[in-house]
Protein backbone atom coordinates (compact mmCIF):
# COMPACT_ATOMS: atom_id res chain seq x y z
CA UNK A 1 0.00 0.00 0.00
CA UNK A 2 1.26 3.49 -0.89
CA UNK A 3 0.86 6.24 1.70
CA UNK A 4 1.92 9.68 0.41
CA UNK A 5 3.16 12.17 2.95
CA UNK A 6 0.31 14.48 1.88
CA UNK A 7 -2.20 14.14 -0.94
CA UNK A 8 -2.81 17.78 -1.90
CA UNK A 9 -4.82 16.85 -4.97
CA UNK A 10 -7.42 15.04 -2.86
CA UNK A 11 -8.84 18.37 -1.73
CA UNK A 12 -9.93 19.12 -5.29
CA UNK A 13 -11.31 15.62 -5.77
CA UNK A 14 -13.52 16.03 -2.69
CA UNK A 15 -14.69 19.57 -3.42
CA UNK A 16 -14.60 19.68 -7.22
CA UNK A 17 -18.17 20.90 -7.72
CA UNK A 18 -17.88 23.70 -5.16
CA UNK A 19 -14.43 24.76 -6.37
CA UNK A 20 -15.45 24.72 -10.02
CA UNK A 21 -18.47 26.89 -9.20
CA UNK A 22 -16.27 29.41 -7.37
CA UNK A 23 -13.83 29.48 -10.28
CA UNK A 24 -16.63 30.06 -12.75
CA UNK A 25 -18.09 32.84 -10.61
CA UNK A 26 -14.80 34.77 -10.68
CA UNK A 27 -14.26 34.20 -14.40
CA UNK A 28 -17.76 35.38 -15.26
CA UNK A 29 -17.49 38.45 -13.04
CA UNK A 30 -14.24 39.50 -14.72
CA UNK A 31 -12.75 41.23 -11.65
CA UNK A 32 -9.51 39.65 -10.50
CA UNK A 33 -7.77 41.94 -7.96
CA UNK A 34 -9.11 43.60 -4.78
CA UNK A 35 -12.73 42.73 -5.42
CA UNK A 36 -15.75 41.30 -3.68
CA UNK A 37 -14.35 37.77 -3.27
CA UNK A 38 -11.34 39.03 -1.33
CA UNK A 39 -13.49 41.26 0.85
CA UNK A 40 -15.81 38.37 1.66
CA UNK A 41 -12.95 36.00 2.38
CA UNK A 42 -11.27 38.54 4.67
CA UNK A 43 -14.46 38.89 6.72
CA UNK A 44 -15.09 35.14 6.87
CA UNK A 45 -11.51 34.23 7.72
CA UNK A 46 -11.24 36.90 10.44
CA UNK A 47 -14.40 35.54 12.06
CA UNK A 48 -13.12 31.98 11.85
CA UNK A 49 -9.83 32.75 13.62
CA UNK A 50 -11.21 35.14 16.23
CA UNK A 51 -9.85 38.41 14.81
CA UNK A 52 -11.65 41.68 14.19
CA UNK A 53 -10.27 41.97 10.68
CA UNK A 54 -8.03 40.45 8.02
CA UNK A 55 -5.97 41.62 5.07
CA UNK A 56 -5.19 39.14 2.28
CA UNK A 57 -1.66 39.24 0.88
CA UNK A 58 0.42 37.28 -1.62
CA UNK A 59 2.24 34.86 0.70
CA UNK A 60 2.93 33.88 4.29
CA UNK A 61 6.32 35.58 4.11
CA UNK A 62 4.68 38.83 3.01
CA UNK A 63 2.14 38.46 5.83
CA UNK A 64 4.96 38.38 8.36
CA UNK A 65 6.99 41.16 6.73
CA UNK A 66 4.05 43.52 6.35
CA UNK A 67 2.91 42.82 9.92
CA UNK A 68 6.30 43.90 11.23
CA UNK A 69 6.44 46.95 8.96
CA UNK A 70 2.94 47.99 10.01
CA UNK A 71 4.05 47.82 13.64
CA UNK A 72 7.00 50.11 12.99
CA UNK A 73 9.82 47.56 12.98
CA UNK A 74 12.76 48.59 10.81
CA UNK A 75 16.50 49.15 10.47
CA UNK A 76 18.39 49.25 13.76
CA UNK A 77 15.80 47.11 15.56
CA UNK A 78 16.20 43.58 16.86
CA UNK A 79 13.39 41.02 16.75
CA UNK A 80 13.34 37.86 18.87
CA UNK A 81 12.61 34.80 16.70
CA UNK A 82 12.49 31.07 17.46
CA UNK A 83 15.62 29.11 16.63
CA UNK A 84 13.41 26.22 15.48
CA UNK A 85 11.21 27.35 12.60
CA UNK A 86 11.00 27.61 8.83
CA UNK A 87 13.42 30.23 7.54
CA UNK A 88 10.59 32.53 6.42
CA UNK A 89 10.11 33.64 10.02
CA UNK A 90 13.66 34.99 10.02
CA UNK A 91 13.54 36.31 6.45
CA UNK A 92 10.58 38.51 7.31
CA UNK A 93 12.63 40.27 9.98
CA UNK A 94 15.58 40.71 7.64
CA UNK A 95 13.26 42.12 4.96
CA UNK A 96 12.35 45.03 7.25
CA UNK A 97 16.04 45.86 7.81
CA UNK A 98 15.87 44.64 11.40
CA UNK A 99 18.05 41.87 12.88
CA UNK A 100 16.64 38.46 13.86
CA UNK A 101 17.84 37.32 17.30
CA UNK A 102 17.26 33.59 17.89
CA UNK A 103 15.94 32.17 21.15
CA UNK A 104 15.90 28.48 22.03
CA UNK A 105 12.69 26.46 21.66
CA UNK A 106 10.87 24.38 24.22
CA UNK A 107 12.62 20.97 24.03
CA UNK A 108 9.35 19.03 23.77
CA UNK A 109 7.11 21.08 21.50
CA UNK A 110 9.72 23.03 19.52
CA UNK A 111 7.79 26.25 20.12
CA UNK A 112 9.42 29.41 21.40
CA UNK A 113 10.51 29.16 25.05
CA UNK A 114 9.24 32.38 26.71
CA UNK A 115 12.08 32.39 29.24
CA UNK A 116 14.67 32.01 26.48
CA UNK A 117 12.99 34.83 24.58
CA UNK A 118 13.20 37.08 27.60
CA UNK A 119 16.91 36.34 28.06
CA UNK A 120 17.51 37.43 24.46
CA UNK A 121 16.02 40.90 24.92
CA UNK A 122 18.34 43.91 24.63
CA UNK A 123 17.79 47.66 24.53
CA UNK A 124 17.43 47.34 20.73
CA UNK A 125 14.65 44.73 20.82
CA UNK A 126 11.46 46.02 19.21
CA UNK A 127 9.33 42.91 18.79
CA UNK A 128 8.89 39.17 19.25
CA UNK A 129 7.73 36.79 16.54
CA UNK A 130 6.37 33.59 18.09
CA UNK A 131 5.51 30.60 15.88
CA UNK A 132 2.64 28.20 16.45
CA UNK A 133 4.93 25.41 15.28
CA UNK A 134 3.51 22.34 13.52
CA UNK A 135 -0.02 23.52 14.41
CA UNK A 136 0.41 23.64 18.21
CA UNK A 137 -0.19 27.04 19.81
CA UNK A 138 2.82 28.43 21.63
CA UNK A 139 2.34 29.35 25.32
CA UNK A 140 0.48 32.51 24.34
CA UNK A 141 -0.05 33.98 27.82
CA UNK A 142 3.61 33.56 28.77
CA UNK A 143 4.82 35.17 25.54
CA UNK A 144 2.29 37.99 25.89
CA UNK A 145 3.50 38.59 29.44
CA UNK A 146 7.12 38.93 28.27
CA UNK A 147 6.19 41.31 25.46
CA UNK A 148 3.96 43.42 27.72
CA UNK A 149 6.53 43.80 30.51
CA UNK A 150 9.21 44.89 28.06
CA UNK A 151 7.00 47.09 25.89
CA UNK A 152 7.51 44.99 22.73
CA UNK A 153 5.27 44.43 19.73
CA UNK A 154 4.11 40.83 19.31
CA UNK A 155 3.44 38.99 16.05
CA UNK A 156 2.30 35.38 15.93
CA UNK A 157 3.41 33.30 12.96
CA UNK A 158 0.30 31.17 12.44
CA UNK A 159 1.29 29.76 9.05
CA UNK A 160 0.84 26.18 10.29
CA UNK A 161 -2.02 26.63 12.72
CA UNK A 162 -5.32 27.28 10.90
CA UNK A 163 -8.05 26.28 13.34
CA UNK A 164 -5.83 25.93 16.42
CA UNK A 165 -7.10 27.25 19.76
CA UNK A 166 -5.56 28.52 22.99
CA UNK A 167 -7.70 28.21 26.13
CA UNK A 168 -10.72 27.63 23.89
CA UNK A 169 -10.09 30.85 21.94
CA UNK A 170 -9.07 30.88 18.27
CA UNK A 171 -5.41 31.88 18.02
CA UNK A 172 -6.10 34.83 15.74
CA UNK A 173 -7.36 36.75 18.78
CA UNK A 174 -3.92 37.32 20.31
CA UNK A 175 -0.98 39.71 19.90
CA UNK A 176 -0.68 42.77 17.69
CA UNK A 177 -1.05 40.69 14.52
CA UNK A 178 -1.09 37.11 13.31
CA UNK A 179 0.45 36.12 9.98
CA UNK A 180 -0.98 33.22 7.96
CA UNK A 181 0.14 31.26 4.92
CA UNK A 182 -2.18 29.60 2.42
CA UNK A 183 0.55 27.59 0.71
CA UNK A 184 -1.17 24.53 -0.85
CA UNK A 185 0.10 22.08 1.80
CA UNK A 186 -1.37 24.06 4.72
CA UNK A 187 -4.52 23.03 6.58
CA UNK A 188 -6.19 25.86 4.68
CA UNK A 189 -4.30 25.85 1.43
CA UNK A 190 -4.82 27.82 -1.77
CA UNK A 191 -4.07 26.60 -5.30
CA UNK A 192 -0.86 28.59 -5.33
CA UNK A 193 0.73 31.05 -2.90
CA UNK A 194 -1.29 33.27 -0.62
CA UNK A 195 -1.38 34.68 2.87
CA UNK A 196 -3.19 36.99 5.28
CA UNK A 197 -2.66 39.18 8.30
CA UNK A 198 -5.31 39.22 11.05
CA UNK A 199 -5.49 41.85 13.73
CA UNK A 200 -7.51 43.36 16.54
CA UNK A 201 -6.55 47.01 16.07
CA UNK A 202 -8.08 48.45 12.87
CA UNK A 203 -5.15 50.87 12.58
CA UNK A 204 -2.79 47.89 12.14
CA UNK A 205 -5.07 46.44 9.49
CA UNK A 206 -5.31 49.73 7.61
CA UNK A 207 -1.53 49.99 7.51
CA UNK A 208 -1.06 46.41 6.28
CA UNK A 209 -3.73 46.85 3.60
CA UNK A 210 -2.07 50.06 2.46
CA UNK A 211 1.41 48.53 2.39
CA UNK A 212 0.21 45.55 0.33
CA UNK A 213 -1.16 47.90 -2.33
CA UNK A 214 1.79 50.18 -3.16
CA UNK A 215 1.38 52.15 0.06
CA UNK A 216 -1.93 53.48 -1.21
CA UNK A 217 -5.01 54.36 0.82
CA UNK A 218 -6.90 55.56 -2.27
CA UNK A 219 -6.28 55.15 -5.99
CA UNK A 220 -3.14 56.93 -7.22
CA UNK A 221 -2.47 58.37 -3.75
CA UNK A 222 0.62 56.79 -2.15
CA UNK A 223 1.26 57.63 1.48
CA UNK A 224 4.46 55.57 1.82
CA UNK A 225 6.65 53.14 -0.08
CA UNK A 226 4.60 49.97 -0.15
CA UNK A 227 4.70 46.87 -2.31
CA UNK A 228 2.46 44.74 -4.52
CA UNK A 229 1.28 41.85 -2.36
CA UNK A 230 -2.41 41.14 -2.89
CA UNK A 231 -4.33 37.90 -2.49
CA UNK A 232 -6.08 37.62 -5.85
CA UNK A 233 -9.80 37.14 -6.37
CA UNK A 234 -9.56 33.59 -7.67
CA UNK A 235 -7.53 32.34 -4.70
CA UNK A 236 -9.87 34.16 -2.32
CA UNK A 237 -12.92 32.48 -3.90
CA UNK A 238 -11.33 29.03 -3.70
CA UNK A 239 -10.23 29.62 -0.11
CA UNK A 240 -13.78 30.59 0.82
CA UNK A 241 -14.88 27.13 -0.28
CA UNK A 242 -12.16 25.33 1.63
CA UNK A 243 -12.66 27.46 4.76
CA UNK A 244 -16.14 25.94 5.12
CA UNK A 245 -14.51 22.50 5.42
CA UNK A 246 -11.54 23.43 7.63
CA UNK A 247 -13.00 22.30 10.95
CA UNK A 248 -14.07 18.93 9.55
CA UNK A 249 -10.68 18.36 7.95
CA UNK A 250 -8.92 19.29 11.20
CA UNK A 251 -11.04 16.71 13.02
CA UNK A 252 -9.83 14.09 10.53
CA UNK A 253 -6.23 15.13 11.27
CA UNK A 254 -6.93 14.85 14.99
CA UNK A 255 -8.29 11.33 14.55
CA UNK A 256 -5.02 10.31 12.88
CA UNK A 257 -2.98 11.98 15.63
CA UNK A 258 -5.03 10.21 18.30
CA UNK A 259 -4.45 6.87 16.60
CA UNK A 260 -0.69 7.44 16.42
CA UNK A 261 -0.62 8.48 20.08
CA UNK A 262 -2.19 5.20 21.13
CA UNK A 263 -0.45 2.83 18.74
CA UNK A 264 3.08 4.28 19.01
CA UNK A 265 3.12 5.11 22.72
CA UNK A 266 5.31 2.15 23.74
CA UNK A 267 8.05 2.82 21.16
CA UNK A 268 11.25 4.84 21.79
CA UNK A 269 9.81 7.91 20.09
CA UNK A 270 9.16 11.40 21.42
CA UNK A 271 5.54 11.90 20.40
CA UNK A 272 4.26 15.46 19.87
CA UNK A 273 2.68 16.98 22.99
CA UNK A 274 -0.63 18.77 23.28
CA UNK A 275 -0.54 20.55 26.67
CA UNK A 276 -3.75 21.35 28.52
CA UNK A 277 -5.37 24.50 27.17
CA UNK A 278 -3.72 24.24 23.77
CA UNK A 279 -5.60 22.61 20.90
CA UNK A 280 -3.39 21.76 17.95
CA UNK A 281 -4.46 22.05 14.34
CA UNK A 282 -2.23 19.00 13.70
CA UNK A 283 -0.68 20.48 10.60
CA UNK A 284 2.23 18.08 11.10
CA UNK A 285 2.82 15.03 13.26
CA UNK A 286 6.48 15.33 14.19
CA UNK A 287 8.17 12.64 16.26
CA UNK A 288 11.64 12.74 17.75
CA UNK A 289 13.86 9.73 17.16
CA UNK A 290 17.59 9.15 17.49
CA UNK A 291 17.86 7.02 14.34
CA UNK A 292 15.78 9.40 12.26
CA UNK A 293 17.31 8.71 8.85
CA UNK A 294 17.22 4.94 9.34
CA UNK A 295 13.54 5.07 10.26
CA UNK A 296 12.80 7.31 7.26
CA UNK A 297 14.55 4.86 4.93
CA UNK A 298 12.66 1.95 6.46
CA UNK A 299 9.34 3.71 5.94
CA UNK A 300 10.25 4.61 2.36
CA UNK A 301 10.83 0.92 1.67
CA UNK A 302 7.30 0.31 2.98
CA UNK A 303 6.03 3.02 0.59
CA UNK A 304 5.24 5.44 3.42
CA UNK A 305 6.09 9.06 2.71
CA UNK A 306 7.78 11.12 5.40
CA UNK A 307 9.43 14.52 5.64
CA UNK A 308 11.80 16.39 7.95
CA UNK A 309 10.78 19.71 9.52
CA UNK A 310 13.42 21.12 9.59
CA UNK A 311 16.76 19.42 8.86
CA UNK A 312 18.81 22.64 8.91
CA UNK A 313 17.64 25.33 11.34
CA UNK A 314 18.00 28.95 10.23
CA UNK A 315 21.11 29.63 12.32
CA UNK A 316 22.93 26.89 10.37
CA UNK A 317 21.94 28.19 6.93
CA UNK A 318 24.34 30.03 4.60
CA UNK A 319 21.78 32.84 4.46
CA UNK A 320 22.67 33.56 8.10
CA UNK A 321 26.36 32.70 7.99
CA UNK A 322 27.11 35.23 10.71
CA UNK A 323 25.17 33.00 13.14
CA UNK A 324 26.51 29.61 12.03
CA UNK A 325 28.67 29.34 15.15
CA UNK A 326 25.86 30.30 17.55
CA UNK A 327 25.34 27.69 20.27
CA UNK A 328 21.68 26.69 20.19
CA UNK A 329 21.80 23.05 21.30
CA UNK A 330 18.06 22.56 21.83
CA UNK A 331 17.23 23.67 18.30
CA UNK A 332 20.09 21.59 16.87
CA UNK A 333 18.91 18.48 18.71
CA UNK A 334 15.32 18.91 17.53
CA UNK A 335 16.47 19.40 13.94
CA UNK A 336 18.59 16.24 14.09
CA UNK A 337 15.83 14.03 15.54
CA UNK A 338 12.59 15.24 13.93
CA UNK A 339 10.61 13.11 11.49
CA UNK A 340 7.15 13.97 10.19
CA UNK A 341 4.66 11.14 9.62
CA UNK A 342 1.65 11.40 7.26
CA UNK A 343 -1.32 13.17 8.84
CA UNK A 344 -3.34 14.66 5.98
CA UNK A 345 -7.14 14.81 6.21
CA UNK A 346 -7.53 12.39 3.31
CA UNK A 347 -5.68 9.43 4.80
CA UNK A 348 -7.84 6.32 4.90
CA UNK A 349 -8.07 4.08 7.95
CA UNK A 350 -6.20 1.41 6.01
CA UNK A 351 -3.39 3.84 5.22
CA UNK A 352 -3.06 4.82 8.87
CA UNK A 353 -2.96 1.11 9.76
CA UNK A 354 -0.13 0.68 7.24
CA UNK A 355 1.87 3.58 8.69
CA UNK A 356 1.50 2.23 12.21
CA UNK A 357 2.49 -1.28 11.16
CA UNK A 358 5.53 0.01 9.23
CA UNK A 359 6.76 2.10 12.17
CA UNK A 360 6.32 -0.82 14.56
CA UNK A 361 8.14 -3.11 12.14
CA UNK A 362 11.31 -1.02 12.40
CA UNK A 363 14.24 -2.80 14.08
CA UNK A 364 14.01 -0.87 17.32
Amino acid sequence: MRVPFLDVGATYTELADELDAAHRRVMERGWFVLGDELGAFEREFAAAVGASGACGVASGLDALTLSLRALGVGPGDEVIVPAMTFVATWLSVSATGATPVPAEPDPRSGGLDPEAAERAITDRTAAIVAVHLFGLPVDVEAVEDVSRRHGLRLVFDAAQAHGARYRERPIGAFGDASAWSFYPAKNLGAFGDGGAVTFGDPAVGDRVCSLRNYGSSSKYVHDEQGTNSRLDELQAALLRVKLRHLDAWNLRRRAVADRYAVELADLPLDLPPEPSGRRSAWHLYVVGVDRRDELADHLAEADVGTSVHYPVPPHRQAAYAELNDRELPVADRLAARSLSLPIGPHLTAAQVDHVVAAVRDFAW
